[in-house]
């Protein structure tokens, strides 16, 4: 009596390469600790910026009235050769340090605001740094907040990668790098910083936070001194933007070690089969019809329920204190019990 066998169909790269790809979107829509951290930064962060932008406001009326800025705007449209008014959208900030005040002292401290989007996130001004930075002094991580703040929209994109940073962190420049580097500047509109045919998001952004000031030179040459509760204030804005990069970082670096021994995992299959129940015990469906048949050799390793545990295991490595503490007491439990 003759049976009929279902053959069994190879794992081969292309076949593994789909596999993966699916397993990425899977990992980066969970709703993971690192994930809900860096959605909930991102959503808090511009009315942050709007809150704080106003009080920039206020600042710097005291200083350059809007009276006196009108004064000026009559005289330039009525003689030609007058041009001292300008806009602006960063500014230098600070106080009298107290010496008897921690970390203090007695000396004039001062920090750069910039509230475009392109802007820098470290308090210097690099405006006239040039032979270090890029495109008018914009720093090497200057696109990091823009990535993490419009990354939805990036991803979207054909050709944009807003994690490219992320992935390639500790890699030498490489033209894989520099393309999705140039087009998310690109797309972002950071590519014309200090252009006036801004395009892109940047130009929608810093449209929302320009004043007119007297005077053309650069910013770093207008101090504006405020009250020491009004620095805090821009600087805890500014450490806001430095937040975000780091949420988005961390997601990123999460999923990316999750991939890292995902595609081990697949490597080591020889059938389809088997990187499919892998996936469906790692909470992924995949329909094997989606996937094209193709043969190819592998190496079996990993059984795929425990390599999905083990993968389940590598994600929500921040336990709270309280979810630590209950933990605690389970293990006492179990341990008087036997």
């Amino acid at each position: 009596m003759q049976t009929n066998k279902i053959k069994r169909l190879r794992l081969n790269s292309d076949l593994r390469n789909k596999i993966t790809t699916r397993f990425r979107v899977h990992l980066e829509n969970e709703n993971t600790q690192e994930r809900e951290k860096y959605y909930q930064l991102r959503e808090e962060f511009k009315p942050l910026q709007d809150k704080t932008w106003k009080l920039a406001e206020t600042c710097v009326r005291k200083h350059y009235p809007q009276k006196d800025v009108d004064t000026c705007h009559y005289l330039q449209d009525k003689y030609p050769n007058v041009d001292t008014v300008a806009k602006d959208s960063c500014f230098h900030f600070g106080y009298m340090g107290n010496p008897d005040e921690k970390d203090e002292d007695d000396k004039y401290i001062s920090k750069h605001f910039d509230f475009r989007l392109g802007g820098d996130i470290d308090g210097i001004d690099k405006q006239s740094n040039q032979d270090e930075e890029d495109n008018w002094g914009r720093g090497k991580d200057s696109a990091d907040f823009a990535n993490a703040y419009f990354r939805d929209e990036l991803k979207a994109k054909e050709g944009c990668n807003p994690d490219i940073n992320i992935e390639q962190f500790g890699k030498d420049q490489n033209p894989y790098w520099t393309k999705y580097k140039d087009n998310n500047a690109k797309a972002l509109g950071l590519s014309g910083y200090r252009n006036s045919d801004e395009v892109g998001y940047s130009r929608e952004w810093n449209a929302e936070y320009e004043l007119d000031l007297i005077g053309r030179e650069y910013c770093r040459q207008r101090q504006i001194a405020v009250e020491r509760e009004e620095y805090q204030t821009f600087l805890l804005w500014q450490q806001s933007k430095g937040q975000l990069i780091m949420a988005h970082h961390k997601w990123i670096d999460s999923i990316l070690k999750q991939m890292k021994f995902v595609k081990e995992v697949v490597k080591g299959y020889r059938y389809l089969d088997e990187a499919l129940e892998f996936a469906k015990e790692s909470d992924l469906t995949i329909d094997e019809a989606e996937i094209i048949r193709t043969n190819s050799t592998g190496l079996t390793i990993y059984n795929p329920s425990n390599a999905a545990q083990m993968l389940k295991s590598m994600k929500n490595k921040n336990v709270s204190r309280k979810d630590k503490i209950l933990a605690r007491v389970e293990y006492e439990r179990l341990n008087n019990v036997n």
